[in-house]
């Protein structure tokens, strides 16, 4: 018969991994199988400078754990080896970092992931990692905000200097 403190962490480790699942705000499940150390340090060291959680768990674990978070889809990729990325803010930033690794590196593969509380398959994590940054999306926003205000300035100067030339 298992502990009862064997039992208790356990159950501990499931409620922070529920958490994190339900508060983040995209989780990316990858199989890491082939990496080897210095790759999987690299790749540590990319997500943890964008404020992105890496772990690698057991299956049963995250299964008890996608089943209090109510997110039982993912469990049909929770096969093999299973890493995976907690990201509490940026909603694009483990897609971006985890898909560039992958092409760089074949042993690295997507799984599935959860974006905002939905689970997705590979092909919507590939998509969102092609999306831009939040930053890239604001600076397009302000451009295309300020380019009416441009084009008016430079009509206004146009003119401006149509009128100077007819005046000489």
């Amino acid at each position: 018969m298992a502990n009862a403190k064997v039992i208790q962490a356990k159950q501990e480790a499931v409620d922070v991994v529920t958490a994190k699942l339900r508060e983040s705000a995209t989780t990316v499940v990858a199989d890491y199988r082939g990496l080897n150390v210095a790759q999987v340090t690299e790749l540590r060291k990319q997500l943890r400078e964008a404020g992105i959680e890496f772990q690698v768990l057991k299956n049963t674990l995250l299964r008890r754990a996608t089943a209090a978070a109510e997110l039982t889809e993912l469990d049909e990729v929770l096969t093999g080896p299973t890493a995976i990325a907690f990201s509490g803010e940026d909603a694009v930033a483990p897609a971006k970092i985890l898909n560039d690794f992958a092409k760089k590196n074949d042993a690295l593969k997507l799984k599935g992931a959860v974006v905002e509380g939905r689970v997705v398959g590979v092909e919507e994590v590939k998509a969102l990692a092609e999306l831009p940054s939040r930053e890239g999306l604001l600076s397009m926003l302000l451009s295309v905000l300020q380019a009416p205000v441009r084009n008016f300035a430079l009509a206004v100067k146009a003119v401006g200097e149509q009128k100077e030339e007819q005046g000489a």
